[in-house]
């Protein structure tokens, strides 16, 4: 309808009759807001038949969904499940008091995955340690009830002949004391000085980047937390001055800059990582706890950064789906600009809130 009245009206005309159908749109929507807000029910007819603002997300935590069930909780390299339950063990091994039972429950589940794992001879071999450590000593350390033995039984009947090469006791990948930790002499005004010093910076210098720097940040950006350690996320690097700015087009807020670009990252979370919808927004968590990681750690390098906005939009979201080759499942996030910083480019002041605006104490 709306089409067919444009083609009808006289320009001027066409212009009054957008401003009045987006008036109503917005009356529309605010109608129907007040309505649903207080009914759950509503709501979902309200996204299901007025608004299509979710629908690629509900698209992408079903697909996820199903391709976690297809490969068994087991991505190209890595493995969601069994990185997830090797660390429910390692936080077992660091319960005070250390029970004499626990991960009863899923211990089958962990070996097969990991029996698995080795199997198939893609997934990494840090992750594989890892798992190979850890289960070694959660079996060392509770005492074997019946799932426990049966987990045991089948773990000594693994082909650990990979692991052999990777077994070294003085370097296990396995929980560790708190004093053990590295000392630096990092004060609280160096980092504020590191995190005063990184700014969003919009104008770059024409100088490459080497990747080694690029691979040194994300090395540190991966030291990051993240729940039940599953880095549910990947970045995709584009280190060409004259293809970056088309990817960082793709992106609302760059109108302007975008040309001056010489490097962008995407950080892309995976969905996949989760059997459940209720886990659908760890992604981004992670990715941003990573991004952040990712920033402050080129800027010791020299490297200027700017984490670009990437609003659940359709036609970008397609458009960047297509360009990186991503799966349903896999969801943009951000994308984070980075070069060496043009001296003369000009940064906006960006005022913080203070602590009495956003701290609010609780009894």
């Amino acid at each position: 309808m709306k089409t067919l009245l444009r083609k009808l009206l006289p320009s001027n005309a066409k212009q009054r009759l957008r401003i009045f159908l987006v008036a109503v749109d917005e009356f529309l929507l605010t109608l129907l807001s007040y309505l649903f807000e207080y009914f759950p029910r509503g709501c979902t007819w309200f996204y299901s038949l007025v608004s299509r603002d979710f629908m690629r997300e509900q698209q992408a935590v079903l697909s996820g969904r199903l391709a976690y069930r297809n490969k068994e909780g087991i991505q190209a390299v890595s493995s969601a499940l069994l990185r997830r339950n090797i660390h429910r063990l390692e936080k077992g091994l660091c319960m005070r008091p250390r029970r004499d039972v626990f991960a009863a429950d899923f211990i089958l589940d962990t070996v097969e995955c990991f029996s698995t794992c080795i199997d198939n001879k893609r997934v990494e071999s840090n992750e594989l340690k890892w798992a190979f450590d850890v289960l070694n000593a959660y079996f060392e350390a509770v005492t074997h009830i019946d799932n426990i033995a049966k987990a045991n039984a089948i773990f000594m009947t693994i082909d650990k002949s990979l692991m052999d090469s990777l077994f070294t006791p003085s370097n296990r990948f396995i929980p560790y004391q708190q004093k053990s930790l590295i000392d630096t002499d990092i004060t609280t005004a160096n980092f504020r000085d590191l995190c005063i010093k990184r700014r969003s910076v919009r104008w770059f210098k024409d100088q490459p980047i080497a990747d080694e720097n690029l691979n040194e940040a994300m090395s540190i950006a991966l030291l990051a937390p993240s729940a039940c350690n599953r880095q549910p996320f990947r970045f995709h690097v584009c280190n060409d001055k004259n293809t970056a700015p088309d990817i960082a087009r793709m992106a609302g807020g760059t109108a302007g800059f975008a040309e001056n670009i010489p490097c962008v990252i995407t950080i892309v979370g995976d969905l996949s990582a989760y059997p459940m919808s209720r886990d659908r927004h760890v992604i981004y968590i992670d990715a941003a706890l990573a991004a952040m990681q990712l920033m402050l750690a080129l800027e010791t390098l020299g490297l200027s950064s700017c984490p670009i906005n990437w609003p659940d939009l359709d036609v970008p979201e397609q458009k960047m789906a297509s360009r990186l080759r991503l799966s349903d499942f896999e969801r943009p996030i951000m994308l984070v600009a980075i070069g060496y910083a043009d001296p003369q480019g000009m940064i906006p002041y960006s005022q913080k809130k203070s602590i009495n605006v956003i701290r609010t104490d609780v009894s």
